[in-house]
């Protein structure tokens, strides 16, 4: 059977009406707050079943605290993509009316934490234990309209568009919120937090979050941005419009050469990487070489190390989610344009060591 063919059946019967939305902005901007008070109304009001699948609550906290600082960016996206792997299985359950199967390889504390998110909002419950192994879903999950709100800074565009891909494979609806928080607000409510980020961790992420655009991107059209503080908007008209919208519009499935495709997508983003990393750590060591003919001091030389190498992994993080910021150089070719603003950004760290003039290669 085709990839979202079971989607595709039930909904041509009428029998189900499923949706994704994605609930996505800064750290402390309210996110959870309006999910919570979303889910409480589209329950008290509509009948519908909602679950909210808050990203922060079902990383492991291994992962989180290790090393104090967190996951490296690749870690978080296997782990992002692993959560949403756990979403589809509920979501096949669903569709198939069937038991919930844990999948083959998982992170063990990541998928039951993903289970007892569920089991809280009742929508699974564990199998009698002369049962096979696997989770039952509630009477909640399987009567009325089910959406699941996926709560994540999502602050690029290519890591909402895998939720898409996910409603696409199944026909499903789909949705994006985007609350819209300043970042002194952010920066200040996260201060209040218990366990806070750090702020430079925020201040990074407001440089680089990518807004819905429905005028360039034509999967993102079903958006709503939302200011914040201001959770009353949970009940706004708009809001309960897109909601609807999604359901009644879900994505078409659009049969392609999806693994040429993401073949041809992967070798290429391979090559570009390679070379990007090959520049960027010709750069740093090149830096570094300058620093230490200037005579800079040892504790110094670390710390200009860390901070170099930090850039560089940041900027090829960026280049790998196929953030195009960077690229902005209209005549250049694209390496030349992420080695130049590189340059650029790495000016501005060594000039707090030593002010030679740099060389550019």
């Amino acid at each position: 059977m085709k990839p979202g063919g079971e989607a595709r059946g039930a909904r041509g019967e009428g029998q189900r009406k499923l949706g994704l939305c994605v609930l996505c902005g800064l750290p402390a901007a309210g996110k959870s707050t309006f999910a919570l008070a979303l889910r409480h109304r589209l329950r008290r009001e509509l009948g519908w079943a909602v679950g909210v699948v808050a990203y922060d609550d079902v990383m492991p906290d291994a992962f989180l605290e290790e090393a104090g600082a967190g996951p490296v960016p690749s870690q978080w996206k296997l782990l992002r993509q692993e959560l949403l792997k756990y979403t589809e299985c509920f979501l096949l359950a669903v569709i198939n009316g069937c038991p919930v199967s844990a999948p083959a390889n998982r992170t063990e504390a990541m998928w039951e934490d993903f289970i007892t998110c569920l089991k809280d909002q009742d929508l699974l419950s564990s199998a009698a234990p002369e049962a096979p192994p696997g989770y039952l879903l509630t009477k909640t999950a399987i009567s009325g309209p089910l959406f699941l709100i996926l709560d994540d800074n999502f602050y690029y565009q290519s890591m909402r568009y895998e939720v898409y891909q996910l409603a696409r494979k199944y026909s499903l609806g789909f949705c994006q919120v985007f609350l819209d928080c300043s970042l002194e607000t952010c920066l200040e409510r996260n201060g209040q937090r218990p366990r806070a980020l750090p702020a430079d961790t925020i201040q990074l992420m407001a440089r680089k979050i990518e807004e819905p655009n429905p005028k360039k991107n034509a999967w993102e059209h079903n958006s709503l941005t939302v200011q914040s503080p201001a959770c009353s908007s949970a009940a706004s008209p708009a809001l309960t419009d897109l909601l609807l919208a999604a359901l009644e519009n879900p994505v078409r499935y659009v049969e392609e050469n999806v693994e040429q495709k993401e073949t041809d997508r992967i070798v290429c983003s391979t090559n570009i990487l390679h070379q990007a990393d090959q520049m960027l750590r010709r750069i740093v060591s090149q830096t570094m070489k300058e620093a230490k003919d200037e005579q800079v001091p040892p504790s110094k030389l670390k710390l200009l190390a860390e901070e170099l190498n930090k850039l560089k992994a940041e900027f090829l993080e960026d280049l790998r989610q196929g953030d195009r910021k960077y690229l902005r150089f209209q005549h250049t070719a694209e390496l030349s344009g992420v080695v130049s603003f590189f340059h650029c950004e790495k000016d501005s760290i060594v000039h707090k060591y030593f002010s030679k003039q740099h060389l550019k290669s």
